[in-house]
């Protein structure tokens, strides 16, 4: 859903809340069974065998380790040699990549908010931030880290540091309208 192409009325409406009432209890309840919790999955990590294993199952991978073969068995060794180098070297550059994704995602979960405020049967509450369900209004201030993906309805010279996610190290300004 694009929430940010909506207006706030049709958001509220969608996600039947209310932002002075905020949810029931009971309603959040009922979707962090529906949604499940506010939380980055955890991926079994996987042995570095199974990771370069992995690598070679892509299609054009297995295009390549074929022409080496063809090349080895018509008797162009250097070819096949030079098929193999570059099969290797990509496998070397995906378990690379793959161990910095896994790192972002480990540092993402160390920066997420360990609480957040939100509106629930019109009182501000402090909940685990996990605990955070679509259609809850989070309120935001000075120095808070933002708990989840959230729609802005109201702000005040919002101005949110994404250098974790983007590396712009600039804060960028953000309002409450829909674009």
């Amino acid at each position: 859903m694009e929430w940010y192409n909506k207006g706030k009325n049709e958001v509220l409406k969608e996600l039947n809340t209310n932002l002075s009432v905020g949810l029931s209890e009971k309603e959040a309840v009922r979707r962090i069974e529906e949604y499940g919790k506010n939380e980055l999955e955890e991926q079994a990590k996987r042995s570095f065998f199974a990771k370069f294993a992995a690598q070679f199952a892509d299609f054009l991978i297995i295009i390549l380790l074929i022409a080496a073969g063809v090349s080895a068995f018509v008797g162009e060794r250097e070819d096949a040699i030079i098929i193999l180098a570059i099969v290797v070297i990509n496998a070397a550059l995906g378990i690379y990549q793959e161990g910095k994704a896994e790192k972002s995602v480990e540092a993402l979960q160390k920066l997420s908010a360990p609480n957040a405020k939100v509106v629930r049967e019109g009182n501000l509450n402090v909940v685990p931030a996990a605990d955070i369900v679509p259609g809850d209004v989070v309120v935001l201030e000075a120095g808070d880290i933002i708990p989840a993906d959230l729609r802005l309805f109201e702000s005040s010279n919002l101005k949110i540091e994404e250098a974790s996610l983007t590396g712009e190290s600039v804060p960028v300004e953000k309002d409450a309208k829909a674009k």
